[in-house]
């Protein structure tokens, strides 16, 4: 068990919930993933042949922490509006904050984000901001209030993993107080251990499991992997060396071939 924003949850997995082929498998998805909080957005809308109101009735079924996010905002006064109206529908404090700064790489903007941030949290919200791994603008975020922060590992829906891994570790040692959650990039379950390996708290994602050819059977994955790469942090890994070391103890000659001393 661990505590997100004074939540205790079982799991270190917290799913999307666009982009699937259907409702079905989108239930089955979070289900099959053990995840405790699930993302959703205001401003994107289902498909056309989905019944809006079907979908927000399945997702207060799944007995999920609800993290509204407000995907789709260009500038901090839009994020901040969308904000208030996620936390009225919803009854929640919490909000995972996105501006995007470019339409290219869906890069956060870095400006608009932070005077967010600042007055969301003003207002009372948990604010989860969705940033890149600048370790200036994380730390800035710290100190406008910000206890959550989410930094991508690759652009939204790349699926290119760690791109890198060094920035992510220094913002594990910068900021060891810190709740960290890698958001964006993430491709296959191997990344999420990966991310956990280094001591993030937990993973966000959403195409890799809603994309993939089996959704259902990918979200058990991811479930699996995060625990792995958990465990594999608390155990302790093992120092990286540029030399071979044999981990058998070897002596000369074989004590079978030894001298019987006289």
């Amino acid at each position: 068990m661990w505590y997100l924003a004074d939540k205790p949850l079982t799991s270190r997995l917290l799913l999307g919930t666009a982009g699937y082929p259907s409702l079905e498998i989108m239930t089955d998805a979070v289900r099959a993933s053990k995840t405790n909080v699930i993302t959703v957005s205001l401003k994107r809308q289902m498909p056309c042949d989905m019944d809006g109101d079907l979908f927000w009735q399945t997702i207060q079924s799944l007995d999920c922490n609800i993290l509204p996010n407000t995907a789709g905002c260009r500038d901090a006064q839009t994020a901040i509006t969308t904000a208030e109206m996620a936390r009225e529908l919803f009854q929640t404090s919490w909000v995972k904050l996105e501006v995007i700064g470019d339409d290219y790489s869906l890069q956060p903007d870095p400006f608009e984000l932070l005077h967010a941030a600042a007055e969301l949290v003003k207002r009372g919200f948990e604010v989860f901001p969705y940033c890149t791994d600048d370790l200036v603008l994380c730390q800035r975020l710290v100190d406008c209030g910000c206890r959550i922060l989410m930094p991508w590992a690759a652009p939204i829906g790349s699926g290119k993993g760690l791109l890198n891994p060094f920035a992510l570790e220094t913002l594990r040692q910068r900021l060891p107080d810190v709740t960290l959650i890698v958001d964006a990039g993430i491709g296959k379950p191997s990344h999420a251990s990966c991310i956990l390996e280094l001591g993030f708290d937990a993973v966000l994602l959403n195409s890799a499991v809603a994309s993939s050819i089996y959704p259902v059977t990918m979200a058990e994955a991811f479930s699996h992997a995060v625990i792995a790469g958990r465990s594999a942090f608390e155990a302790g890994i093992m120092p990286e060396r540029i030399t071979a070391q044999s981990c058998t103890p070897l002596i000369d000659t074989p004590f079978w071939h030894q001298e019987i001393a006289l």
